[in-house]
């Protein structure tokens, strides 16, 4: 799980990145459970709301910018 003061430390680009990381995997467990059961299902909550937390942030630099 990713913490706001971490992401807050890391510029545009990164985060940018991040949220790319973020979609794939949530694109990839979304596949992998139709295929087969999962062993946690939370995982779906938690990288929702990390992607929420990423786009927050990044939303907050753009805006700063």
């Amino acid at each position: 799980m990713l913490t706001s003061s971490d992401l807050r430390e890391l510029t545009v680009e990164q985060l940018d990145t991040k949220l790319a990381e973020l979609r794939e995997e949530r694109f990839k467990l979304r596949f992998r459970s139709a295929t087969e059961s999962i062993e946690n299902p939370m995982q779906f909550r938690a990288l929702r709301r990390d992607t929420a937390r990423v786009l927050t942030i990044l939303g907050e630099k753009r805006r700063k910018a």
